[in-house]
């Protein structure tokens, strides 16, 4: 005679065998040193690990501004075995026959569907807030650049020199020297995310004492 209880216990012991195994899988740690012209969407897809993962572990709360000679540290997740595990798990699921793995199924699908709706909806909010950050900091630095050397790589004014005005002394230790723009703006963000933090608190800083 069919033995259902039988069944649901034998299927609930190879489901949870490998959930067991699947959460065991590997990671390595990349560490990584901001050249350049790097962007963590380009870090990103260079290593296949998103954008969000590096900014976490990392304490980056603004993911549209590293700093040339900043070190990362991120993981890679090995998700070859976890992969394997829920495709052998999902085709135990369809195979089963009883009422009981019919009604798990139909609930594990329930809250599935509600935790990418719920997924969806945070990554909107944090993409709208990001932009908003990002929005903020462009147009202070702007300012800056503005207010320092009116956009002239070439602007002088005694020790003083470039985009951001920055002493011999800065420029010693965060570059510019150069009269490329890129090589001046990233000098002049390393400088600001020193001092300041963000390019915002540099613009309230330069308006209430005219220097940043």
């Amino acid at each position: 005679m069919f033995n259902i209880k039988k069944t649901l216990t034998i299927a609930a012991g190879v489901a949870g065998a490998l959930a067991f195994g699947g959460a065991y899988a590997s990671a390595d740690t990349t560490d990584y040193v901001v050249q350049s012209g790097d962007t963590l969407n380009k870090i990103s897809a260079k290593y296949n690990v998103s954008v969000d993962k590096i900014a976490a572990q990392n304490n980056i709360s603004n993911v549209n501004w590293i700093v040339t000679g900043q070190h990362l540290s991120f993981a890679t997740d090995d998700t070859t075995s976890t992969q394997t595990a829920s495709t052998t798990t999902a085709a135990a699921d369809t195979s089963s026959t009883t009422q009981a793995a019919s009604t798990t199924s139909s609930t594990d699908n329930t809250a599935s569907t509600s935790t990418q709706t719920a997924s969806t909806t945070t990554a909107a909010t944090s993409s709208t807030t990001t932009s908003s950050s990002s929005s903020s900091e462009t147009a202070a630095l702007n300012a800056l650049i503005a207010r320092e050397s009116s956009g002239n790589v070439n602007a002088t004014n005694g020790q003083y020199y470039g985009l951001g005005q920055l002493s011999a002394q800065a420029r010693s230790i965060y570059g510019g020297n150069t009269a490329d723009y890129n090589d001046q703006l990233n000098a002049m963000k390393a400088y600001i995310a020193a001092r300041y933090g963000t390019a915002v608190n540099a613009l309230a800083h330069s308006n209430s004492t005219g220097w940043y």
